[in-house]
């Protein structure tokens, strides 16, 4: 396995295979950047991290985690498939999802005894998984880093009872009580569900993009922001989020141009006051980014004003999507009443549902604020919701 110190990616893919007891021979590039090269010629990709099983390139965290889910990584790691019938748990409170919004409801309802199940998923501990810096959570006065931070959130959870299982729910029944939940390897019932299953990256949609995926083009600076030191790169959107990932990029890059579609950030002004102080970081306003040029890896961008219609092309050789999140709903559409951008719909003041005994919280519900303390807020009122709505029918 291919990894760096910084990739949240590279730490998910080792917790899976840590799971099933795997063990591993682990070549880190930022310990040993010469054999960067041996992993493009090897993979073809440019991102970390890239893992192989004996002789089979298996590709990155998505690809480990798409065998997983197909019932294939048993096979290709040696353990005999089990067909048992699984049995069905019944718990009080089940919770869909982790991060702030998860945990904290884990925690408040472990500690109300309500033995709460958390369907944590593969990719555990949601955004802040992917931050390297949080600074602004209160009671962290020197900042912490994300995965550290989550690893917090779950051990409070977990020292008053809440049981945490790191599996991505694939199936939900909400048509009776009580509800069903499955995973691949878990059937549960409960009396009320928490979705707090948090938002992931939107990407540009382009082409061109998808082709360069791995190539150059990623939503993770921390990841692989150090495979391409001292090249110039891009980075697209006007958020903190952009910024972050900027501001990480000047570590490595010669230069950093952020693309954004309006002629002001949208980062708030600590964000905006670091950015611009940077040399490295160059502006793009008013722009988009109409295609990624290269054949085999990210040679450059076209840009198009927005108010000129003018064209440009960006040199550069590595390309960063930090543009916006979508709500994880899939699992719930035709479920659970939801916006037109897809954010589940709660009543004003409260984390109910459309379906009584049905709670949402977090990201999945909040296209505002979209903060990791106001997600760890909405997580503690979903868990009082639940507990409240639990006593009443009782």
């Amino acid at each position: 396995m291919y990894t760096t110190t910084q990739c949240p990616y590279c730490q998910q893919a080792k917790a899976l295979l840590r799971s099933k007891g795997i063990i591993w021979d682990e070549i880190n590039l930022d310990e040993q950047p010469g054999r960067r090269d041996e992993m493009i010629a090897r993979s073809g990709r440019r991102s970390v991290p890239q893992i192989w099983i004996e002789e089979t390139h298996v590709g990155g965290c998505d690809d480990l985690f798409a065998l997983e889910h197909n019932g294939k990584l048993d096979t290709m790691l040696g353990h005999e498939s089990e067909q048992l019938q699984r049995a069905v748990e019944h718990t009080s409170v089940l919770i869909v999802g982790s991060g702030p919004a998860g945990y904290t409801a884990a925690l408040y309802s472990a500690r109300a005894e309500l033995d709460p199940v958390v369907i944590a998923g593969l990719a555990f501990g949601g955004q802040l998984m992917l931050t390297t810096d949080v600074e602004n959570y209160p009671g962290f006065p020197d900042g912490v880093t994300g995965p550290e931070m989550m690893e917090l959130f779950q051990k409070q959870a977990e020292r008053f009872g809440a049981r945490i299982l790191k599996e991505d729910a694939v199936a939900v029944d909400l048509d009776a009580t009580p509800f069903r939940v499955e995973t691949d390897e878990h059937r549960f019932t409960c009396d009320a569900l928490i979705v707090a299953t948090g938002a992931s990256a939107s990407w540009l949609g382009l082409d061109s993009e998808k082709r360069l995926m791995n190539r150059g083009v990623s939503a993770c600076a921390t990841c692989d922001g150090a495979l391409f030191r001292g090249k110039a790169m891009a980075v697209v959107g006007g958020g903190d989020t952009a910024m972050e990932e900027a501001l990480f990029l000047t570590r490595f890059a010669s230069e950093v141009h952020v693309v954004h579609r309006r002629d002001e950030l949208r980062a708030s002004r600590i964000m905006q006051e670091r950015a611009r102080k940077n040399d490295k970081i160059h502006f793009v306003w008013d722009s988009v980014v109409e295609e990624v040029l290269g054949n085999d890896e990210v040679r450059g961008a076209r840009v198009r004003n927005v108010k000129t219609g003018e064209i440009s092309e960006l040199e550069v050789d590595a390309l960063f999507v930090a543009i916006g999140h979508k709500p994880n709903t899939d699992l719930f559409q035709g479920k659970l009443r939801a916006n037109q951008s897809g954010y589940i719909l709660v009543e004003s003041g409260s984390s109910r549902t459309n379906i009584e005994g049905v709670f949402a919280c977090g990201d999945v519900m909040d296209p505002t604020y979209r903060q990791a303390v106001t997600a760890a807020g909405t997580g503690c009122v979903a868990a009082l919701d639940a507990e409240r709505w639990l006593a009443s029918r009782e």
